[in-house]
């Protein structure tokens, strides 16, 4: 997915929820106006890209405790310059659970969900925002889970405990699309 594409995508997307809805307008119109939004170094919104994680039964997330912001998060980061956001979610996702991108699969090209959310500055890190692309994906939850200097910890939490752990809108409307993605692979007899 290159930036041209991701345009597009932000631009035509639709959502039932009104801000995501917002956050893709926003999104589109950044990608055309900032030349430099896949860099993080501005202080204004700039892209990033996470992972939904499903494990093969669809019973569990894999959520990470983010050590600078002391909160379960799922997977993901700055893109760094790329503009492919599917990359740069798997890229994250593997460094940041220590899984083999090999061992990461898309289970589906489409954008899964959209959020912008504040980051508080962090020492000489201005206070910044992040427009996140986010995708789904599967990991065999069996595959050990080395994680790396990112984290406090990684888990596999059940669906019905994710609120436990984190409260959030973003993570809720997560966790109810996924469930109504399981639903649905499972009226086309996909699961």
């Amino acid at each position: 997915m290159n930036r041209h594409t991701l345009q597009t995508c932000l631009c035509q997307y639709r959502s039932h929820y009104i801000e995501e809805q917002a956050y893709a307008r926003r999104g589109c119109l950044l990608l055309q106006d900032d030349p430099d939004c896949f860099f993080r170094e501005g202080t204004g919104l700039h892209v990033t890209a996470s992972t939904w994680i499903l494990n093969p039964a669809r019973s569990a997330t894999l959520l990470m405790l983010h050590r600078k912001l002391e909160q379960w998060f799922q997977p993901g980061g700055h893109a760094d310059g790329n503009e492919n956001v599917i990359a740069v979610a798997l890229k994250e996702c593997s460094e940041e659970t220590g899984i083999a991108e090999t061992d990461i699969h898309l289970l589906d090209t489409a954008i899964f969900d959209i959020d912008i959310h504040r980051t508080p500055r962090r020492g000489m890190e201005p206070a910044h925002q992040h427009l996140d692309i986010r995708f789904l994906v599967e990991i065999d939850d069996r595959i050990p889970l080395a994680g790396n200097s990112e984290s406090h910890a990684l888990r596999w939490v059940p669906l019905h405990e994710v609120h436990a752990y984190n409260k959030g809108l973003s993570i809720h409307r997560m966790l109810i699309k996924s469930q109504e993605w399981l639903r649905q692979q499972r009226i086309q007899g996909l699961t």
